[in-house]
């Protein structure tokens, strides 16, 4: 691939170009990261540790903890130290690995989310069928075809973005390195390319985002057949797989759905996909499903119970 570009790195501008602003902002954002991290490894030890919670639902709610964590590891930690500079920059290499990473987990979670929503289908629709049809052989199946089309749809918006010539200016008003913002310093004619990226990108987003809320409307008129027990219970589930789909879509849709302009909402926007999202989703799921929150009772008190025994034999000793 020629390599056409005569920048070496680019200047972030941040969140605010308020130095004292941006302190501010270290401890909060710090914190929203430190959550995330520990509330999704806190989802996946908990699935992968207990024996209750071993049905293909958790099997991919593992797996989508997996995703928020790292996705939110790409862009979180130099975001955050970024606050503590007045000028922060990232070399051009750098720059292209982050766009690739960002979209490769970002795609794998649009997918996932897609297949999250048909095992509640047939968990729902079909359920003397489920364990039939979502076997372990499907799930890992499934879980490749996300991983998959989350490598080849970042592999085409890293495509686009790394053959385009970058002359100068270098500095990306926002705090990452991404799509629009690297469109508009591209030294050529970027209209067409900004129509492709709006295909890959946005426009499937956008779809995928009606047929899920289209998937869950047929999943809950169809509770109209089941006991009272079980509708709450499918109820509970499809509002937290609804509201997470809501949370990553509709940030998904608003930046990448249009044509090749940047707004200033959009920080905003991008806060929400990289950082809130991926720190509300383990505190969604846990609130409202009792599985999970059984499971972690038992979990942490037998290993706070054997530390504490630990401890008092050493003590002994």
């Amino acid at each position: 691939m020629e390599n056409r570009h005569n920048v070496t790195e680019f200047v972030l501008l941040g969140l605010t170009q308020d130095s004292e602003g941006q302190k501010v902002l270290f401890v909060p954002f710090l914190l929203i990261y430190i959550v995330t991290i520990v509330g999704n490894l806190l989802i996946m030890v908990t699935i992968m540790a207990s024996p209750s919670l071993g049905s293909p639902m958790y099997f991919f709610l593992a797996y989508l903890s997996f995703i928020d964590a790292i996705y939110s590891t790409v862009i979180a930690p130099k975001m955050i130290v970024d606050l503590l500079y007045e000028k922060t920059t990232i070399s051009f290499q750098a720059c292209m690995t982050q766009v690739f990473l960002d979209h490769l987990f970002a795609g794998a979670e649009v997918i996932l989310l897609v297949v999250m929503a048909y095992d509640r289908y047939v968990a729902i629709c079909k359920p003397l069928h489920y364990l039939i049809i979502m076997n372990r052989r499907v799930c890992v199946l499934m879980l490749l075809v996300a991983w998959t089309g989350g490598f080849l749809h970042s592999l085409v918006q890293f495509f686009f973005i790394y053959q385009l010539p970058f002359c100068g200016p270098n500095v990306i008003d926002n705090f990452l390195c991404d799509m629009y913002p690297l469109l508009k310093l591209a030294c050529t004619n970027t209209s067409l390319i900004g129509i492709s990226m709006i295909a890959n990108g946005g426009a499937i987003c956008t779809v995928i985002f009606f047929i899920l809320l289209v998937s869950y409307a047929v999943i809950l008129r169809s509770l109209k057949t089941h006991g009272l027990e079980e509708k709450r219970k499918a109820f509970y589930t499809c509002a937290s797989h609804i509201t997470v789909v809501i949370l990553f879509f509709v940030p998904c849709i608003f930046l990448y759905a249009r044509a090749n302009s940047t707004f200033p909402i959009d920080k905003f926007m991008t806060v929400v996909l990289t950082f809130i999202t991926p720190m509300l989703n383990p505190l969604i799921y846990t609130l409202r499903n009792k599985e999970i929150k059984n499971a972690m009772r038992k979990l942490w008190s037998k290993n706070l119970t054997f530390a504490g025994g630990t401890l008092y034999c050493l003590c002994r000793t």
